[in-house]
């Protein structure tokens, strides 16, 4: 047991602690009374101003302590065997779990891309060269560490099983097939004003049925749940707009395809960008979701991975979405909050913990070719490198990728097969 002085046992706290010491085996004990703290028997550690005599000392931060959103003078240091963050000057590994497991800088930061999204490029993670390292797993384990090498605790780290995870969005469940006149002539100007021969070639096949839509790689999907993989899907159903372009929620092949590919795994809504400004749509989309699958729907990602928190996921939660799929960044790869585990979300607005589980992911397909132009060679490497991070330090290796992207069509030609590596990833080839 593990006795830990504190002035103040703060939600924040507990929170932190919480991730810190149950995926790990360590049971501790809060004192916030100095004369009962100096009678305890055992293992003990000062997290406070206060003095103790003999006792090993951690002068905190004040933020696990603190029930408001601020801005703080951030800084590195070594702490035990592992960098970590400083604010105001001091050095705090569990201060620096929190804030980066929670996003508090993105409540205040100001740093926005042309959708209004938080940029990895602006995360203090990305600026000290963290962002493909699970840092606040790495802040836990350098605690631990900290408390069996000076502290006296006897603890043996353990080897976790780690799940691999595809994920998949349909944005837009076909290229050309089953699009309404209009959609389609439009397609077709488009095609030629930019002058793209091979899709108004490709566009005539498909509607001729000389050729399969490049988009329909449903029945690849449906082979690898059928294997015995887990794999989720999130569905756009919003309403036709400018970055919101499925197949209408009562188009019947539409409603055919979600109902059969439902059967294989549970189908999350993939919630509009139309939806972002208008918490209401959010509702009526998860309700075409239930009302297609005849199920009660409870996971969500983000169309375009726009989340502005806190609002987004107080919403989703007044909506009945139980689990987020949205945790990472289109234009970086990496752990956005630190970690590859599943966690819940502290909504710093109420200075409290929630029920809403936040599900991490490690990359996107887009963001390998299309943001960061990596290669296909290029791509693999980058995607051992995630994976290895997250053997080692627990967690789910959870990845996007969308129906278009693993269809070999266009310019994701021969992405089938970074994809396919990535699925046959195996834990004992990295531990």
């Amino acid at each position: 047991m593990l006795n830990i002085y504190v002035d103040h046992i703060s939600t924040r706290l507990l929170y932190t602690l919480k991730f810190v010491f149950e995926e790990r085996g360590i049971a501790y004990e809060l004192c916030n009374d100095f004369m009962q703290f100096e009678s305890l028997e055992g293992i003990k550690l000062n997290y406070s101003e206060r003095h103790f005599e003999n006792i090993p000392q951690l002068v905190p931060s004040a933020l696990l302590f603190e029930e408001t959103v601020k801005s703080y003078s951030l800084d590195k240091g070594m702490f035990h065997r592992e960098e970590c963050l400083s604010f105001d000057g001091i050095l705090d590994p569990l201060a620096s779990v929190f804030f980066v497991l929670t996003r508090m800088e993105e409540y205040t930061s100001e740093e926005k891309d042309a959708f209004g999204r938080f940029q990895g490029t602006s995360s203090v993670l990305f600026y000290y060269g963290w962002h493909e390292k699970a840092m606040c797993d790495r802040w836990a384990l350098d605690f631990c560490r900290y408390a069996k090498d000076v502290l006296g605790l006897k603890w043996r780290p353990k080897l976790e099983r780690i799940e691999n995870i595809p994920t998949f969005d349909i944005d837009n469940a076909f290229a050309f097939q089953h699009k309404n006149f209009f959609r389609t002539q439009l397609g077709t100007l488009k095609d030629h004003y930019l002058k793209r021969q091979g899709r108004i070639s490709d566009r005539k096949k498909v509607l001729a049925g000389e050729m399969k839509d490049p988009y329909d790689t449903f029945d690849f999907m449906q082979s690898i749940a059928q294997m015995g993989q887990k794999i989720n899907i999130f569905w756009l159903l919003g309403d036709y707009g400018q970055y919101d372009k499925n197949l209408p929620h009562f188009h019947p092949v539409q409603r055919a395809l979600i109902q059969r590919m439902s059967e294989v795994t549970e189908i999350g809504i993939h919630a509009s960008f139309a939806s972002n400004e208008n918490e209401a749509q959010l509702g009526v989309e998860i309700e075409r979701l239930r009302d297609i699958t005849e199920m009660h729907i409870t996971r969500n990602r983000q169309h375009f991975l726009m989340l502005n928190l806190p609002f987004t996921y107080q919403s989703m939660i007044r909506q009945g979405i139980t689990d987020d799929y949205s945790m990472g960044y289109a234009d970086i790869v990496g752990f956005r909050a630190g970690t590859a585990r599943v966690f819940t979300w502290f909504d710093l607005h109420k200075n409290d913990s929630t029920s809403l589980r936040i599900h991490p992911f490690a990359y996107m397909d887009g963001t390998l070719n299309e943001y960061l132009k990596l290669t296909v060679e290029e791509s693999k490497e980058k995607i051992d490198g995630l994976f290895k991070e997250v053997c080692h330090y627990g967690g789910q290796f959870s990845y996007i990728w969308h129906n278009e992207t693993i269809g070999n069509y266009a310019h994701w030609n021969g992405w089938k097969d970074v994809f396919t590596h990535a699925l046959n990833l195996n834990q004992a080839d990295f531990i």
